[in-house]
């Protein structure tokens, strides 16, 4: 007997329609499972041996075979265990096959017969929905985020006992009505978080700089000696990011599906990330890889903040691959079965000291470090990197009257309000501009000044007669890349839209000129 049913798998950030073909003949038996499974698809032969006669049906004593449709991609993970055990009972006649044709089947089975929750859920009901499948049958853990997919009906399931008497007919399944799309616009309108820019004390330069970066998506690198407030002011900086559209939400939420990082109480992702890596963290780790594929730091940051603390003392080699995904806003990895892309649209906010001891410049330390140390310790930062963090700002140690004072500045939620009104303008300015990916999952239009390319300057970063003539002096005094030079117009554009000003004025670009002070030079 032949029975096929319906799964998926996971690449990347898109979904593989999977066929689970299920042959039971004479002979002696055996199990076997073609299609390139990976070492977990293997090993499901004995979990679907022991869930199917541990859930008091019987298993056939014949010839097992399971082909995984197409055969020429590899495919992995235990989400294979329960549709292998649909179609050997649907092929021994102990389910109807008319009810399964209708669903889409993904679930880990323990020995038991219990069905555990597995990774990717959510980009496999999308694709099931694609595919024309009425709905799919998951894991209950799995089934809040597979509910996002509005028209589509999600059967959350405990045990396959449930899912035989459900495919069977003798027992109603009611499908999950999720309630995260209606719930999310008050849910991000009412934003809290445990930390609040009003909790700094000092350093309002640095707060006008983190809402420029914030308002525009640009990347921040401060410099200071320790106990500055570096890391309390990049720790605040998602506080003040506006709050994401559903369509981000669901993004973020797909990429931390595909990751196994969904916890088990949410079902969609409403705050923007916030990583922060240690410094020993691998290439991979940060960029995404591995044997299999999965997405790294830099994806998990999608839509939200990166943050690298002790940035000089990261792998050189890890910060060169940041350059690709900084500019590009993905990150493909390539092996030699597959190449996968993940998004990487992120905000990198980069902290550092001075010099190894930290207190180069520093109004009451000395520094202890010899010239060359310096030189070596700075250079650890390559200039093309240098060159994609659009603002440069000295974060200096606090003084007596600043630490003492108890007045607070504003707050996380006034900040906010400024952002989300010039990130409107922007949203307004990009509306008739669209940006394809590789992947269908990665096509979005530009959201924010950071993400122009050069051929949208000349369009929307119109310099009034003394700003133009001022941006030429400093071309020729300070020396500016070409590159620089096109992250200076999209910061002047960003503090022309926090002013309201749809012209770029000279206070604009003398403003966005400041944020390049600590150039390439400084650094070696």
């Amino acid at each position: 007997m032949l029975a096929r049913i319906e799964s998926g798998s996971v690449l990347g950030m898109d979904a593989l329609k999977v066929k689970v073909e299920v042959d039971i003949s004479p002979g002696l038996p055996s199990f076997n499972i073609v299609g390139l499974p990976d070492t977990a698809i293997q090993e499901s032969k004995e979990r679907v041996r022991a869930g199917i006669s541990n859930s008091e049906y019987e298993f056939p004593l014949r010839r097992i075979t399971v082909n995984l449709a197409p055969a020429d991609v590899r495919k992995e993970g235990p989400a294979f265990d329960l549709p292998i055990a649909v179609g050997v009972l649907v092929a021994t006649k102990q389910i109807s096959s008319i009810e399964v044709n209708h669903y889409s089947i993904f679930g880990e089975l323990s020995l038991t017969g219990e069905v555990r929750r597995v990774s990717g859920a959510l980009l496999m009901a999308f694709c099931a929905k694609e595919g024309g499948k009425r709905g799919v049958i998951l894991p209950v853990e799995n089934a809040a985020e597979a509910a996002l997919v509005e028209g589509f009906e999600v059967i959350p399931v405990t045990t396959l006992r449930e899912v035989v008497d459900f495919l069977n007919g003798t027992k109603t399944i009611s499908p999950l009505t999720e309630k995260s799309r209606k719930d999310f616009a008050s849910s991000s309108a009412l934003l809290e978080y445990e930390v609040d820019f009003s909790e700094v004390k000092g350093q309002d330069h640095a707060k006008r700089a983190l809402e420029i970066a914030a308002a525009g998506g640009h990347n921040v690198l401060m410099i200071g000696p320790p106990g500055s407030g570096k890391t309390m002011l990049a720790r605040r900086m998602p506080t003040i990011l506006p709050a994401m559209s559903i369509g981000e939400a669901i993004e973020v939420t797909k990429v931390y599906s595909v990751a196994g990082m969904l916890p088990p109480d949410t079902s969609l992702i409403s705050t923007r990330p916030f990583r922060a890596p240690h410094h020993t963290i691998s290439n991979a780790g940060l960029v995404g890889g591995g044997q299999y594929p999965r997405p790294g730091e830099i994806s998990l940051a999608h839509n939200g903040v990166l943050f690298l603390d002790e940035f000089s003392e990261f792998q050189k080699n890890a910060l060169q691959v940041l350059r690709q995904p900084l500019e590009d806003g993905h990150v493909t990895i390539s092996r030699a079965l597959t190449s996968l892309t993940y998004p990487a649209q992120f905000t990198l906010v980069a902290a550092m000291n001075s010099c190894p001891c930290g207190y180069l410049g520093d109004s009451v330390k000395e520094c202890i470090c010899t010239p060359n140390k310096v030189q070596q310790y700075r250079g650890r930062i390559s200039g093309p990197l240098l060159d994609r963090i659009d603002i440069h700002i000295d974060i200096p140690r606090l003084t007596k009257d600043e630490l003492t004072r108890s007045a607070s500045g504003e707050a996380s939620n006034i900040i906010r309000k400024r952002v989300q009104q010039a990130r409107e303008r922007q949203r307004e300015r990009f509306a008739c501009l669209q940006t394809r990916g590789k992947s269908k999952q990665l096509r979005r239009g530009i959201s924010c000044n950071a993400q122009m390319r050069s051929r949208h300057l000349k369009k929307f970063c119109e310099l009034s007669d003394s700003a133009f003539r001022f941006l030429e002096n400093a071309i020729e005094k300070l020396g500016l890349s070409a590159r620089a030079y096109d992250r200076v117009l999209k910061v002047a554009r960003t503090i022309a839209d926090l002013a309201g000003d749809e012209k770029i004025e000279l206070e604009h670009i003398a403003e966005a000129i400041q944020y390049r002070s600590l150039d390439r030079q400084s650094f070696v």
